[in-house]
């Protein structure tokens, strides 16, 4: 197991290579340049010049590119542009509010989306099965910034139950001593009730938001494996022995069928951790989504080439661990 985990780990590089690359790329073909918008609009073209020499814009793709792995090797991902700030203590700011948001949706997509694809294997082409099936299809299907929006409208504008954005009310953060970054975890640790009843009503809304679309692909993925599994011959052999239909489903259909559904969960948990942009956005919600949007738009490569690097990383890390779960669901797989 040692061996296969460090085999992979050390085949991650060249694609975390080619990621860097993309990137660094992509960002340079962008129309728009870093030094116009620091220097703004009366800034002059020695001025400009001058601020691109210190900032080492004015040198050779490749030799910017080389300097960017050499941070990265240094575990120096730079810093902003704009503000100065390391891009390191940037994510470790950011990061707990993308991770507790990723968290919450996923758990809103497996609690509801596993039962879901069971219910509708196990009463297939009934009217649970096609109710289950029409809703993911409309999970899917639904524009992310379009269901934020409108859930914003009904419960925080018309209904007033939730608020509309942000990780906490004003007055309740002025009163909150942060200790992790994870709002919920540290309330509970402070034994601050009703801090942790204002964070979690802050989350609602964009985890319901966020989560969607995992939900719907969850439940897709666990209805076709459970049916595939439930097809099988010691399936029915179960059955004939006079197992009760709850122990057929849980005990020996269910858990055959965790290996699909745990795949597609690692995947989505990883793009939620990375493609929370519009989302973190809509609830101005200060995560790493939020955070590269705006340095896409300020041309702040750092930030945009750093936030990606580590999204990646923790990309890439979330693959490795399903991968190895795989040994531990299912005894027949063992990894040499």
């Amino acid at each position: 197991m040692l061996r296969y985990i460090l085999r992979r780990i050390f085949g991650l590089i060249p694609v975390l290579l080619g990621i860097t690359l993309l990137v660094f790329l992509f960002l340079h073909l962008i129309p728009g340049d870093p030094a116009v918008v620091l220097g703004g609009e009366r800034a002059t073209p020695e001025q400009i010049e001058i601020i691109r020499e210190n900032l080492g814009l004015n040198k050779p793709l490749p030799l910017q590119y080389l300097a960017f792995l050499n941070q990265i090797l240094h575990l120096d991902l730079g810093r902003s542009i704009i503000t100065g700030i390391p891009i390191v203590e940037e994510i470790r700011i950011r990061w707990p509010a993308t991770f507790e948001l990723s968290v919450a949706a996923m758990l809103f997509a497996v609690i509801v989306g596993v039962p879901a694809g069971i219910l509708a294997a196990v009463r297939k082409n009934g009217w649970v099965d096609n109710l289950a099936m029409s809703g993911s299809l409309i999970g899917v299907s639904m524009p992310v910034y379009w269901l934020g929006l409108l859930l914003i409208y009904l419960f925080a504008v018309n209904l007033r139950w939730l608020p509309p954005s942000g990780r906490l009310g004003i007055n309740e953060g002025f009163n909150f001593n942060v200790i992790t970054g994870f709002y919920l975890l540290d309330s509970l640790l402070q034994f601050n009730l009703p801090i942790f009843a204002n964070a979690l009503s802050h989350l609602i809304l964009p985890a319901l938001t966020l989560g969607t679309i995992p939900l719907a692909i969850v439940a897709r993925i666990t209805r076709s494996a459970m049916l595939e599994v439930l097809s099988q011959d010691y399936i029915r052999t179960a059955r004939a022995k006079g197992l009760l239909e709850r122990w057929v489903i849980s005990k020996h259909a269910l858990k055959n069928a965790l290996l699909p559904v745990i795949t597609i969960i690692g995947l989505q948990f990883g793009t939620l951790l990375g493609g929370a942009i519009l989302t973190e956005t809509i609830f101005s919600w200060p995560g790493i989504g939020s955070w590269i949007y705006e340095g896409i738009l300020a041309r702040d490569y750092p930030v945009v080439q750093g936030g990606v690097v580590f999204v990646a990383i923790v990309f890439v890390l979330l693959n490795l661990l399903t991968d190895i779960s795989y040994a531990f669901l299912d005894p027949r797989i063992q990894y040499k």
